[in-house]
């Protein structure tokens, strides 16, 4: 088995259009969210979102190129072109057959439905873009990423809903660990910030309502939560062997060394009140590190903000961790980004994985009445300096699918 490491990081989030600036305003304790300014939220319960603003992707793709892609395949191939950059390195044509991309994908290009559908009942079919159905599919983004890079292995889109980021970084460091591949792009990306998905979500009583105060939305284990905020985004990691990594000098920001997925198989939308499924992801993942619970002291929490998935949450890591569940600094991204959907997991992890590379863990904001049933430590002073060995990542979604990722800090 191969050991497999983190050797380079890139992020585009409602905080910043690179992982700098990004990582920078979360530890500043800073708000992504902001009323909607992608269309004319008129009518809609909702009216606030995580945009990610004023992003140009001609900085990273050739603009007639770009117009032939749906948003979330535009913010993967700059993602990944940033990933690339960090780490100095691009894919030689003799390794090209070992180095592959994986990226998670939610709902793929439904902005591109929304329009495409328009133009059919307003102008007949004769009038739908002849690139509709090759962009708005959801493994568009992992496949883009992969010409753009020439990586000729395993080449996969994971789909499934709010974990489909983190069942990305799993499934990317199975194929290096298995020793499939030896360099995987992976990590989520997700853009649909349209009036069908808002009044979808909103249909389902999902999303916070809280249009007068966006920036305090977001509420993650506070008592007055009323829903989640929909944001928009990538986060991507590059995966290397170690053997890899060590052979072609790179540099090292973190071991990855669990993984663990599970099925609620309880309800279609609703987590199960005890956690019991997440339960088994976090297990699966710390079992596969062959660690005890107790060293685990950093989890980057799936945190939606809304009343069964923090209390679940909450649950489950009490079961998993009992009187260490304490001692745990946890924290909440999605308080200040939103829920990037797909692209949660992939935004997720790379900040688990600077979590443990600088020694600093970011805060929950907004937990302004704490929860009395949500009594762990999330981080509501802010950022905090903990140089933290093992970093667990959480992600859950629609159709009771648990995803989590066990990351450790690299000491050679």
């Amino acid at each position: 088995m191969n050991r497999v490491v983190v050797t380079a990081l890139a992020a585009i989030t409602p905080l910043g259009n690179d992982l700098e600036t990004s990582w920078t305003n979360l530890l500043a304790g800073k708000s992504g969210i902001a009323r909607l300014s992608s269309f004319d939220a008129t009518g809609h319960d909702t009216q606030i979102a995580g945009e990610v603003k004023d992003f140009d992707p001609s900085k990273y793709i050739n603009p007639k190129a770009a117009r032939r892609m749906e948003k979330f395949t535009q913010y993967a191939i700059s993602a990944s072109k940033m990933l690339m950059e960090q780490a100095g390195w691009s894919i030689p044509p003799e390794e090209a057959h070992r180095a592959g991309v994986i990226i998670g994908v939610g709902l793929g290009g439904l902005e591109g439905i929304e329009t495409q559908h328009k133009k059919l009942v307003e102008a007949g079919p004769g009038r739908i873009n002849p690139f509709f159905i090759p962009t708005i599919i959801a493994n568009m983004a992992a496949g883009m990423v992969s010409i753009e890079h020439g990586a000729r292995g395993a080449n996969i889109c994971t789909t499934t809903a709010c974990a489909s980021g983190t069942h990305a970084v799993g499934s990317a460091f199975s194929e290096i660990k298995l020793a499939r591949n030896d360099v995987m792009i992976c990590g989520g990306a997700e853009s649909t910030i349209t009036p069908l998905a808002f009044a979808g979500f909103n249909a389902m009583k999902a999303l916070s309502t809280r249009n007068d105060d966006p920036e305090h939305a977001s509420r993650p284990f506070d008592k007055e939560r009323d829903g989640f905020i929909m944001g928009e985004g990538c986060g991507l990691l590059l995966l290397e062997s170690l053997e890899h990594a060590q052979k072609r000098g790179a540099t090292i920001l973190a071991e990855v060394v669990g993984a663990g997925a599970s099925g609620d198989a309880y309800h279609m939308a609703a987590p199960p009140e005890d956690g019991s499924g997440a339960v088994i992801a976090m297990r699966k993942a710390i079992e596969e590190a062959g660690i005890e619970p107790s060293r685990v002291d950093h989890i980057n929490a799936h945190a939606t903000s809304t009343h069964l998935g923090d209390l679940g949450e909450t649950r489950a890591i009490k079961t998993v961790f009992g009187d260490h569940a304490k001692d745990i600094a946890i924290c909440g991204n999605k308080s200040q980004i939103g829920h990037l959907l797909g692209a949660a997991g992939g935004v997720e992890a790379v900040f688990s994985v600077m979590a443990l590379h600088t020694g600093i863990i970011p805060g929950t904001v907004n937990q302004i009445t704490p929860d009395p049933e949500c009594d762990l430590d999330y981080g509501a002073g802010g950022a905090r300096q903990k140089q933290a060995e093992f970093a667990l990542s959480n992600s859950f979604g629609f159709g009771g699918t648990n995803a989590c990722m066990l990351f450790k800090r690299y000491e050679g």
